[in-house]
């Protein structure tokens, strides 16, 4: 059996119940009252300089679990991870902003924390009414976080009756909060997860055609091996982004810059670039600076100068990828085209997602922080039929690849 086909017989559970029985739980399948709940959700928002939350969407996303937990009288007690302090302190890393913001939705105190394990913790919990919220300190303080520490599992596990996932964003990664704590404590998935899982199962399942994947933004270790999966499987393969700048270098169109990763250079020399169904950017916008304060200019991607960096695709790139946007079925989106968070260089990602959203027909579908914020940003994130939180996580799925963190709530692990 192929890879592809048991990850098919693996999903089903989500749409008939035989299957989600016998494979994972979900909150409906617990008596809540009273309980101590452990909720994984996944508050790694954006932050401006000031510490001031730029997109809320990841937090509204996990609204409808602790809603549902605090109907049912549970205790809840939420962990979360915010951007990466390395295992240490960081005090701009704290999340005080995501309290303020979770009262601003459920309309209620949330108890805070100044840690996520120890004594000071445990008394809180002990403390804690029905219904009441907690809201933990940044798990990566603790390097064991990352670092899928045994005795970091446990002192969570330790904390609580029952354990949820709803941090889909982060169930690619097999750290402590993720995949150790299951170990320990009855699991379930939270509703995000689930309607995660329910959304992207349409695409895998059987996508309408034409299918169409766009991969642009960084992460290229990490989104080269998606590339390979969709060369095979989509109809359409568009590629900008960081991504696109490295390919090029690596298969020696872009002279003198940066080369990634000895296994990055091997991935991506297995990539066809005379494949029919691979599309790279055949204009581009460079500046010396992201700034652009001292020029833009058009140019062919691999006439940029080495003093230049290529920070957007350009009009013919577009007018390309628009045409073959406007006839898909099936539209899956990950990684900006280009450098956005600036007006000299949001064109490229701004017009591909006006494409996108022409296109009526389609079932559309976008996921990674940075595409989920351009799209706020033009006011474009309503008009998807699915946002997803997470696009390292959605990429990974859709390529047929097990989630560890999905992995560890199934009822009988392998």
């Amino acid at each position: 059996m192929s890879l592809e086909n048991k990850h098919y017989d693996k999903c089903l559970f989500w749409l008939f119940p035989a299957f989600r029985i016998n494979m994972f739980k979900t909150l409906k399948d617990f008596n809540l009252n009273n309980k101590r709940v452990l909720v994984r959700a996944d508050f790694n928002v954006p932050l401006n300089k000031n510490g001031v939350i730029e997109d809320d969407f990841r937090i509204k996303q996990a609204i409808p679990t602790i809603d549902y937990l605090r109907k049912k009288k549970a205790k809840t007690i939420l962990i979360s991870h915010l951007g990466d302090p390395q295992g240490k302190v960081v005090e701009n890393l704290r999340l005080t902003p995501i309290k303020k913001k979770l009262e601003e939705y459920l309309g209620v105190e949330i108890l805070k924390a100044d840690d996520c394990i120890g004594r000071k913790v445990e008394n809180q919990i002990k403390q804690m009414k029905e219904s009441e919220v907690l809201l933990l300190e940044n798990l990566r303080f603790y390097k064991e976080e990352k670092e899928n520490s045994l005795e970091f599992a446990k002192s969570l596990a330790g904390l609580a009756d029952i354990y949820v996932n709803d941090a889909f964003a982060s169930s690619h990664r097999s750290h402590a909060s993720i995949v150790g704590v299951p170990n320990y404590l009855p699991s379930a998935a939270g509703f995000l997860l689930e309607r995660e899982i329910e959304a992207l199962f349409k695409v895998l399942k059987n996508p309408k055609r034409p299918f169409v994947a766009i991969i642009g933004g960084a992460k290229v270790a990490n989104k080269i091996k998606a590339i390979k999966y969709f060369l095979k499987n989509a109809d359409h393969l568009l590629v900008g982004g960081e991504i696109a700048n490295t390919i090029l270098v690596v298969k020696g169109i872009c002279i003198g810059r940066p080369w990634p990763s000895e296994q990055t250079i091997e991935d991506i020399k297995e990539v066809d670039l005379t494949s029919t169904n691979f599309h790279l950017p055949i204009d581009a916008i460079v500046s010396p600076n992201k700034e652009g304060d001292f020029y833009t200019r058009k140019v062919a991607p691999g006439r940029a100068r080495t003093d230049e960096l290529i920070l957007d695709v350009g009009p013919e790139t577009i007018k390309v990828f628009s045409q073959i946007i406007e006839s898909a079925g099936t539209i899956v989106w990950a990684g900006p085209l280009g450098a956005f968070e600036n007006p000299l260089f949001e064109n490229g990602t701004k017009s591909i997602a006006e494409a996108i959203v022409r296109n009526r027909k389609a079932f559309k579908v976008a996921g990674g922080g940075d595409t989920v914020f351009a799209l706020f940003k033009f006011n474009l994130r309503e008009r998807f039929n699915h946002i997803s939180t997470g696009g390292g996580a959605m990429l990974a799925y859709l390529s047929g690849k097990k989630l560890p963190g999905l992995e560890a709530l199934k009822v009988d692990k392998d």
